[in-house]
């Protein structure tokens, strides 16, 4: 394969992976807009972070959600853009604008009712449930709703803490102050029940999409294997020299790591090549490097005697 088709594969890769993100994000944030609009709002439930403060400025003051979501996200996009780039901050936009523009449309579709109105708890955990899906899956895809998901995304950066545990510690506050407002404590219960399920679906989600899995692969046509796995999932192989016990045998052994949701396509490469292929499949913790996750540590300040 020349050059110049070789660079045309790579950009129509390139070009996939985008818009599968941008479908992705907006799958989620579909999500999480029916969850805030159709269980929450008209429960006058609240959540944390920025749809929270916007729902409790329109109970009290009348001012409708899509336009305090749309400019205090927009503040902290500006101090966001150094942090986290150019890439994400476009996903993020386009997140906020697409959000700002189904509120509207999802209120509109459900004038005149309201779903749960005499069971709030069970509208708190399906709404809970659609929002943290939403935003585990907008950030499994480095896009984000905006507000608190951003600050997430700019520790998460540096500090290897869980994303639901900053978006937990974040949002306590907003469902506390909702009080004010709507002065009933079992309103602001509800709220710290949506706060709970959306963390927990938002770990979920984050973990279940960058598991890793790693091979083993033994197989006399080793050299194809590790060539199709390298062209067309797009990972390194490494090559392990080896030797069997019981027959003596010299042999090389592919050592493989990848996504699990490449495991399939691992699969189905070393069927076609070699059926017959000694094949072991593990999942492991943490995968950090290049084409996985970055290593994040804390720094510590070692003191020098003197």
């Amino acid at each position: 394969m020349c050059s110049s088709d070789k660079a045309s594969t790579i950009d129509r890769q390139a070009i996939f992976s985008q818009a599968r993100d941008y479908l992705v994000i907006s799958f989620g944030l579909t999500l999480c807009t029916i969850g805030w609009v159709v269980f929450m709002l008209p429960n006058h439930i609240t959540q944390g972070g920025i749809p929270g403060i916007s729902s409790v400025l329109e109970w009290g003051f009348g001012i409708p959600v899509q336009y305090t979501y749309f400019i205090v996200n927009f503040v902290l996009l500006a101090i966001a853009l150094r942090i986290l780039g150019l890439m994400f901050c476009l996903k993020t936009i386009y997140g906020v604008f697409l959000v700002t523009f189904l509120v509207p449309f999802f209120r509109s579709l459900s004038v005149g009712t309201q779903m749960l109105a005499t069971q709030p708890f069970l509208a708190a955990v399906i709404g809970g449930a659609f929002m943290g899906t939403g935003v585990g899956l907008c950030l499994s895809r480095n896009g984000s709703t905006g507000g608190t998901d951003v600050i997430a995304a700019m520790i998460n950066k540096y500090r290897d803490i869980s994303l639901g545990q900053i978006i937990l510690m974040v949002d306590v506050g907003v469902i506390a102050s909702s009080y004010f407002v709507l002065k009933d404590w079992e309103q602001v219960i509800y709220g710290y029940v949506v706060l709970i399920v959306a963390t927990f679906c938002v770990d979920h989600v984050v973990n279940l999409t960058r598991r890793s899995v790693q091979f083993f692969i033994i197989s006399d046509k080793y050299e194809e294997i590790a060539e199709q796995i390298n062209n067309s999932v797009n990972r390194g192989c490494t090559v392990i020299n080896g030797k069997g016990f019981y027959s003596g045998k010299e042999l090389q052994m592919l050592f493989v790591l990848a996504k699990q949701s490449e495991s399939g396509k691992v699969f189905e490469l070393i069927n076609t090549i070699d059926p017959r292929a000694f094949v072991s499949q593990s999942a492991v913790i943490g995968v950090y490097g290049q084409g996985f996750d970055k290593v994040k540590a804390k720094r510590r300040t070692v003191k020098r005697k003197e």
